[in-house]
């Protein structure tokens, strides 16, 4: 845990915004190689992700935090607080939401191929997340439960955990994401059946992937929502994004499907 790289003067480089900034540039990465790999411009992709899916990301990630966190971090402090992003308090639920939907309109804007675009990004927001969780870590946020493992990790005792030892919850995310980035790719590569069906993929496994890493979350209690005292907020959120990505693998899948879409073409006569 070291929230502060370091300082110059007044100058703080805080570990959080520098590794979500470098979650970015990994993530357009390698959604530029699958554009090339199925005939997109790298170039488009670039120019949706800066600004339009960076922007909406975080805009989406800051206000969710807020929201959820107003009355424990914000109620009764300066404007200012509400903004700081360097500082962490980033939910990535938020983020997706607020990057699908401002990428929705970059895509909208610069005329690209809706689903064959989604199914270039899905990859490397799996990717960017490795950063982020690590970004996390870094900072001491999104810990663990108390446990006994071996791998268990301890941080500072002025720490909210209490200088226990704990699950490495964010290393656990950041490994699953590394892994579910490579399916995607893979899935991307040899096994792409329709297109939008990266993206629901991405959808449905992550959807899992958090769910289960919550059961060692130990930094919010149960709430409730929808079922008092047996979800998390981001199990509840998981159980909707994985409805609507398994409803858009069969629309998708349907679509591709119908007679219309596969109809050949006529032969010139």
């Amino acid at each position: 845990m070291k929230p502060i790289l370091f300082e110059i003067g007044s100058f703080q480089l805080h570990s959080f915004g520098l590794l979500v900034a470098l979650g970015f540039i990994a993530g357009t990465w390698i959604a530029n190689r699958r554009a090339a790999a199925v005939g997109l411009s790298p170039r488009s992709i670039h120019d949706l992700v800066f600004p339009w899916i960076l922007v909406g990301g975080l805009i989406g990630a800051r206000i969710l935090y807020v929201i959820s966190y107003w009355e424990r971090d914000f109620a009764g402090k300066p404007l200012l607080e509400a903004i700081a992003i360097w500082r962490g308090g980033l939910v990535f639920y938020g983020g997706l939401i607020g990057a699908t939907l401002a990428g929705l309109v970059g895509i909208s804007l610069k005329k690209l191929p809706l689903w064959k675009t989604i199914d270039c990004l899905a990859p490397g927001a799996a990717l960017g997340h490795v950063f982020g969780r690590l970004a996390c870590l870094m900072n001491g946020c999104c810990y663990g439960r108390t446990c006994d493992l071996p791998w268990a990790i301890r941080l500072p005792s002025g720490h909210a955990s209490a200088g226990l030892t704990i699950h490495p919850t964010q290393l656990y995310e950041a490994a699953l994401n590394f892994i579910l980035c490579g399916v995607l790719v893979l899935c991307h590569a040899r096994r792409r059946y329709f297109e939008g069906q990266i993206f629901a993929l991405y959808l449905m496994i992550y959807a899992i992937v958090r769910a289960v890493s919550e059961f060692f979350r130990g930094d919010y209690a149960v709430q409730s929502a929808p079922v008092s005292g047996v979800f998390t907020p981001g199990q509840s959120t998981s159980a909707s994004i994985f409805v609507a990505g398994i409803t858009l693998w069969f629309v998708r899948a349907r679509l591709a499907a119908s007679p219309v879409a596969a109809m050949p073409k006529s032969p010139s006569l």
